[in-house]
């Protein structure tokens, strides 16, 4: 029988998708890693600064804020005018930021810099959406997994390696790193990432755009800024309700838009709309492990639960989070491959519910905090790496990056809450110790516990999934066949062609998108 052929094309094409996807990954993690780098360095901020610690906060704030207009802006501009265009303005503007950053000595200077850093968030939904486009079906898991999981892969190597600089260098430095990491990206991706050929049509909705910019800011900052200023604030309470009120206008425009921003007609689709809400829930847990983990890793000995570890030592037992992410890539590829992304996320789900209940009776001890962070992490990986490719599933190819930009955005939503919450218990269950409130063990127990809540909540909403076929979530079939080698053996010639689904006349066309023998 004869044994099929395989060209030196295929091995080509192989080789050229891993690289593409490898680099994809690492932009994922230089947008994670430029956002924690500032983290060891913001209690002294203040005196470098000469300013206050709530001004100083907002460097923090400026990059959420930031990323979460972009993200959806640009993730938009990706599915008309082109992902990889976009991709290199997301990652031109951070390098901007960046620089700026590294130059600059005055606190307003810092937070433009730290603003212009926050729009490199956008890079993951697009990256994401290249994949859709780029990879066969069997590699997508894979990729979208390592896309997912860079996230939390750049969190934790972003603290040690902010610890070193800041213990050995000027503060100055972490802008450095990201300069140096975003302008080695850009060429990577100018050099190795293919342009891709599904756009929409249309025109850019600007005012969808001003108005959830401008709905979303006014949200979080209510989220990041209301342990400061008060819950029941009078700026807490006008921003939260500017920003409902800017939603309910923003919703029935865009479904009058031609061409909207977000289709919430596919956003209020059953798989979209409850993927969507567990992105926001398994987004708060995943920043409560974080939290938690480096309360009870810094928090003063005498409190009787905190180990009194500096920001260099907690970095490092901090790390094993990013380690878990990166080991879980190809299983949670595996498990979707094989039995689908609804029961990785339910698996997920599960995972993190029953192990942040465990966290609360087991968590008195380096090994178990340490042990416990990571096995949450085992289920949050999952989570994360399935969301992606149920949203792929449920909308038009067309749509794919704007689609992964609101998901991304609404899990940053999850993350603003969970740091909210974890202020508002820390502040409120506490302990007196020598005479200091210090929060108590009972406050980092409540944040384990609405924790499991929320994950064994995002469990549930995955059940209704399984009941939904695949053609009901929106895309046909072969929507994006996988591309395949057509072998003209008189004139040894390989032609790749790639069956896309045209969303203007539904109908599938054939597009060659390479000519070995001609270079074309």
């Amino acid at each position: 029988m004869d044994r099929p052929v395989i060209s030196s094309n295929d091995t080509a094409e192989k080789t050229r998708s891993a690289v593409a996807v490898g680099t994809l990954a690492m932009c994922g993690t230089a947008v994670s890693l430029q956002q924690t780098l500032v983290l060891p360095v913001l209690p002294d901020f203040p005196r470098l600064l000469h300013t206050t610690p709530d001004n100083a906060s907002w460097l923090i704030t400026a990059t959420l804020l930031a990323g979460a207009v972009a993200t959806p802006t640009l993730s938009r501009l990706a599915d008309m005018y082109g992902k990889k265009r976009m991709m290199l303005v997301a990652l031109a503007v951070m390098i901007a930021g960046s620089a700026l950053g590294a130059f600059s000595q005055t606190l307003p200077l810092i937070i433009a810099s730290r603003a212009l850093q926050g729009v490199g968030v956008a890079l993951v939904p697009i990256g994401i959406a290249i994949m859709r486009d780029e990879l066969p079906p069997r590699r997508l898991p894979l990729g979208v997994s390592l896309m997912s999981g860079t996230l939390a892969i750049g969190a934790g190597a972003g603290l040690p390696l902010a610890g070193l600089i800041v213990e050995h260098m000027n503060w100055h430095a972490v802008f450095w790193v990201s300069v140096a990491a975003g302008a080695v990206l850009f060429a990577a991706v100018a050099l190795v990432v293919s342009e891709s050929p599904m756009r929409t049509r249309g025109s850019f909705d600007f005012p969808g755009a001003l108005l959830l910019s401008a709905a979303v800011t006014a949200l979080l900052l209510a989220l990041s800024k209301g342990s400061h200023w008060g819950w029941l604030s009078y700026q807490t309470i006008a921003l939260v309700v500017l920003g409902l009120v800017l939603v309910a206008v923003w919703l029935p425009l865009e479904r009058r838009v031609h061409n909207p921003l977000v289709d919430v007609r596919v956003a209020a689709r059953q798989a979209v709309l409850l993927v969507n809400i567990a992105s926001v829930l398994t987004g708060f847990a995943m920043f409560a492990n974080m939290l938690t983990t480096t309360q009870l890793l810094q928090q003063p000995v005498r409190t009787g639960y905190g180990l009194g570890l500096d920001t260099l030592h907690t970095g490092l037992w901090m790390a094993p989070i990013s380690l878990v992410f990166g080991t879980m890539a190809p299983v949670s590829a595996s498990i979707t491959r094989r039995f689908g992304p609804q029961t990785t996320l339910l698996a997920g789900a599960m995972t993190m519910a029953a192990f942040y209940s465990s966290r609360v009776f087991f968590s008195h001890g380096l090994w178990q905090i340490v042990a416990g962070s990571m096995l949450v992490a085992v289920g949050t990986s999952m989570t994360f790496a399935a969301m992606p490719s149920l949203i792929m599933r449920s909308v038009p190819a067309t749509e794919t990056a704007s689609a992964n930009g609101l998901n991304t955005l609404l899990r940053s939503v999850g993350t603003s809450t969970s740091s909210a919450a974890l202020a508002a218990v820390t502040t409120t269950v506490v302990v007196d110790v020598d005479g200091d409130a210090l929060p108590s063990f009972g406050a980092i127990a409540t944040m384990f516990w609405v924790a499991a809540g929320a994950s064994l909540v995002s469990a549930l909403l995955t059940l209704p999934l399984f009941r939904t076929r695949r053609h009901d979530l929106g895309e046909p079939p072969s929507a994006t066949t996988e591309a395949r080698a057509v072998t003209v053996r008189g004139a040894e010639r390989v032609v790749d062609v790639r069956l896309r689904t045209s969303r203007d006349n539904g109908s599938a066309r054939p597009t060659p998108t390479r000519d070995s023998s001609s270079g074309r």
